[in-house]
């Protein structure tokens, strides 16, 4: 396993080294248990909080928002650890190909690998930007209450959270871990993001050199010709496996997200209705706007991935395929055929991640949150 390579990569360095600097892949040290752990028995003590303020409708869907949130990013970082060595080698592959495509003559091919790196890498960059600056908002919000409160709710049993020095000492604390806990988080996401996107390099790049057939193909001798598209078919099927791939190390946390984002969405719609300090109304909606930013993050990039790829088909249709010799069609019609089945990243591995499938959350969440808005009164 080579980290240099996997940190020289632009195109997923800023998220690798991230997770490298806490020690959730390519090395293990104390920097991983000082992180893990103190947040992990946070989470613990935030859903103890929930049981306590029960019945407060209110304190439980805030509180409940954090609880979910760090819940969230504890099993993150808890699956790349478990499976630490699948993340690595699948960065490793990431590094090869990316090299190998930027390496190409094309310079169409050049430009397009630079866009795309840009863009994943300003994505990474604004993602902990945001990160940081909600963060921050979590954690000085409690200072203009004129009250006592910590930034996130916790419960100890039989003890006062709000005597000094202990009080003190627990917001010290919660302030401390708000950063890992982002750090957890948030580069998870710009993971998913700068790997869709690089799965996009492939798909376009892939589009490119089947289109340049109509260009080049009518002069090519039949074994240039036919070498030339086996390897256009060789990479069709490794932007295959690449996206399966994909797809598995993510899908699962998708689903999490997916059952969490729908309850926390309806939660906080319905706090605004019922708060009635204009503060409160500030926090609750930079909350709203987390949520639905990364959650979107998700589902646009997939969507992209899913389109793009039923468009393999298109660019190979409209290559010079009509002065290939029959043995070279046939291979050509495979490329078709196949790409007719979408490359899809699912919720779970049952339900596809698309703009509609965000739609009907967004739809879900909405009605839900009328039902209890009438329920209330």
């Amino acid at each position: 396993m080579s980290a240099e390579k996997i940190l020289a990569c632009p195109i997923i360095s800023i998220n690798a080294r991230v997770w490298r600097f806490w020690s959730f892949f390519l090395k293990h040290d104390y920097m991983r248990y000082i992180s893990i752990i103190p947040v992990t028995a946070m989470t613990v003590l935030m859903f103890t909080d929930l049981y306590r303020a029960w019945g407060n409708i209110g304190e439980v869907i805030i509180n409940g928002y954090f609880a979910v949130l760090y819940f969230n990013a504890v099993l993150r970082v808890l699956i790349i650890v478990r499976y630490h060595e699948e993340y690595e080698s699948f960065l490793e592959k990431i590094s090869d190909i990316y090299e190998e495509i930027n390496s190409m003559p094309d310079e169409r091919i050049k430009e397009m690998v630079q866009l795309f790196t840009k863009r994943a890498r300003m994505m990474s960059i604004s993602n902990l930007a945001l990160g940081a600056f909600i963060s921050a908002c979590f954690v000085v919000y409690p200072l203009f209450t004129g009250e006592r409160r910590l930034p996130y709710g916790m419960h100890i049993p039989g003890v006062n959270k709000f005597e000094s020095p202990l009080y003190e000492i627990l917001y010290v604390m919660q302030a401390v871990l708000t950063f890992p806990g982002c750090c957890m988080y948030i580069p998870f996401t710009s993971f998913f993001a700068s790997t869709s996107l690089f799965g996009l390099i492939q798909i376009k790049s892939l589009q490119h050199r089947l289109e340049n057939f109509r260009q080049h193909g009518s002069g090519k001798s039949n074994k240039e010709q036919r070498s030339q598209l086996e390897a256009i078919i060789s990479d069709h099927q490794r932007v295959i496996a690449y996206v399966g791939e994909l797809n598995g190390l993510v899908t699962y946390i998708c689903l999490v997200e997916f059952l969490s984002f729908g309850m926390m969405l309806c939660a906080l719609l319905f706090l605004l209705v019922i708060i009635d300090h204009y503060a409160q109304l500030v926090i609750v909606v930079s909350y709203i706007f987390m949520i639905i930013s990364q959650i979107f993050a998700f589902y646009w990039h997939a969507n992209e991935v899913r389109e793009e790829s039923m468009a393999i088909g298109e660019a190979a249709y409209s290559g010079a395929w009509i002065d290939m010799n029959q043995a070279s069609k046939k291979k050509l019609l495979l490329v078709i055929l196949r790409s007719q089945v979408p490359l899809e990243i699912s919720v779970g591995n049952v339900y596809p991640m698309t703009l509609e499938m965000f739609q009907s959350l967004l739809n879900a969440s909405y009605s839900y949150f009328t039902l209890l808005k009438r329920v209330y009164g």
